[in-house]
């Protein structure tokens, strides 16, 4: 299986969590659209079939890229280690 770029996972996740607010704040079509399109990619991306599916796996990647490598931290990379899930 072919695994996903980290940081465009990481971006389709923040995009997907400023949607799901957006949306909690008030209903617009054009952000119900734009949910749908990145939850339909992260998605395909990580195999799923489902939203919550897709946010776990995406978690869980991220989660194995943080894990440092010899000589590198999350602090030098500017991550903060904190889960982008919601």
């Amino acid at each position: 299986m072919l695994v996903p770029d980290p940081k465009i996972v990481r971006r389709l996740l923040t995009q997907y969590a400023t949607l799901r607010i957006a949306q909690a704040e008030g209903h617009s079509p054009r952000a119900a659209r734009e949910l749908e399109d990145v939850s339909y990619t992260l998605c395909v991306m990580t195999g799923t079939s489902s939203i919550h599916d897709a946010v776990a796996r995406a978690d869980d990647l991220l989660a194995r890229e943080r894990r440092p490598a010899a000589g590198r931290t999350a602090e030098s990379d500017g991550e903060s280690g904190l889960s982008l899930a919601v």
